[in-house]
């Protein structure tokens, strides 16, 4: 009875702290190091610090666009436009000398992919973190602006050592017009004490709320179909540069803790190389050692699968790369009551800002397995196919249409048709 106590007693302190002031300092998310002042924070930009209400889509443009202007780091693309007009970005964020060649490294990656070419000496890799393709799984996109600003104003030895070794694409927000739905419902209903009792109005969106895009499309299932811009736009910049990592950072239940890939061992795709998922659990290991370190609860080869090439996670396995799953539980707005006590939404972002460092660290310190992978990669599909009698495809329609559709989405996704 006295345990229970305890236990009631805690939860209440912690209630009536995030009650009182959800303003956490830019050290609960970031590593205590030097930064530079010319570099405006987040906190500087937006007016509130992350995680005191939940960033809107064009907030998150007009940051990403002053880090462009603000930094040499930091190079930001618009690489389409969403259904309601909402530009779609990607920040090229590496050294400077790296940004000013990365068209001689894109041609490096693609040699090292399709002609199985040693690495070159001090090539970089290259990663892609993408946050937040279903629009009301927020912790991603938030933890993108913290995760930015690490990289563009840090000052230390391990940002260097990130930026001399690798070439970091960041989505910052793969679904702005769900994003902006979800961002808009939670901010209307955050009460000025915050409320965490889990039938809240706060946390009850209404149809079809934040996952889905302007045409309520579950992008996430849309690697392969390429029905949206969305996914037209990423999958041909993907193509481009050719990853080694692709992270993809969600969200799921409240009464969950954290989730990273890889995912159960049943459901792997049988063509997917074995050799990418030992190398997705030795990037593992750094999820955890950093979770550890900030006493968060985890679990891993557990209930997700690695199956589905029309997921974000997956598609990037058939290309060469290694594509990393990554699941928050979600505070579905500001704070809610959960099995495990009150998950606030900093501490959501914490843990996605977290595993994306632990990413790009993996990432450096594995960089000459990751590029060997990928080297080896072709020849290894080559030497299947040519095990297979089956050869190719003969496909026809009267319907013409039909036809050039199918025929477009082969080409988009480098498939040669003739």
């Amino acid at each position: 009875m006295k345990h229970l106590f305890l236990i009631i007693i805690f939860k209440i302190s912690i209630l009536a702290l995030y009650a009182q002031s959800d303003k956490l300092p830019l050290q609960y998310y970031l590593p205590d190091i030097k930064y530079n002042t010319q570099i405006p924070t987040p906190e500087q930009y937006l007016g509130f610090q992350i995680g005191q209400w939940h960033v809107t889509h064009d907030q998150l443009a007009g940051y990403f666009k002053v880090l462009d202007a603000a930094s040499d780091r930091v190079e930001l693309v618009e690489y389409g436009k969403t259904h309601e007009n909402r530009p779609l970005l990607l920040a090229i964020i590496s050294s400077p000398e790296h940004l000013k060649n990365k068209e001689k490294i894109k041609k490096q990656h693609e040699d090292l992919l399709f002609s199985g070419e040693s690495p070159k000496d001090k090539m970089p890799a290259v990663g892609w973190q993408g946050y937040t393709i279903h629009g009301n799984e927020p912790s991603g996109n938030n933890a993108a602006l913290l995760v930015a600003y690490y990289l563009a104003a840090g000052q230390s030895k391990e940002v260097n050592e990130v930026l001399d070794n690798m070439v970091i694409l960041m989505d910052p927000c793969l679904n702005p017009d769900g994003v902006q739905r979800f961002s808009t419902w939670v901010n209307s209903h955050k009460s000025v004490h915050l409320v965490s009792d889990p039938v809240s109005r706060e946390f009850s969106e209404v149809w079809p709320g934040g996952r889905f895009n302007h045409y309520w499309f579950d992008m996430n299932r849309d690697w392969l179909l390429l029905t949206q811009p969305e996914s037209r736009g990423r999958v041909k910049l993907m193509h481009e540069w050719h990853p080694d990592v692709l992270t993809d950072h969600h969200e799921m239940g409240t009464n969950s803790t954290f989730f990273f890939q890889p995912g159960i061992p049943t459901g792997n795709n049988p063509n997917t190389p074995v050799e990418n998922f030992k190398m997705t659990e030795e990037i593992g290991k750094f999820h955890a050692k950093a979770l550890d370190s900030i006493g968060s609860l985890y679990y891993t080869k557990y209930n997700f699968d690695d199956f589905y090439y029309g997921k974000g996670s997956t598609y990037p396995d058939a290309i060469g790369a290694i594509g990393i799953l990554f699941e928050q539980a979600s505070s579905r707005g500001h704070l809610q009551e959960s099995i495990n006590g009150p998950l606030s939404f900093p501490f959501t972002i914490k843990n996605q800002v977290v595993t994306s460092l632990s990413t790009q660290k993996a990432t450096v310190s594995l960089k000459s397995g990751l590029l060997k992978y990928k080297s080896e990669f072709q020849k290894n599909v080559l030497s299947k196919i040519d095990r297979e009698s089956v050869k190719a495809y003969i496909f026809t329609d009267n319907d013409d249409l039909k036809m050039h559709k199918f025929i477009d989405l082969l080409l988009q996704h480098h498939i040669e048709v003739y």
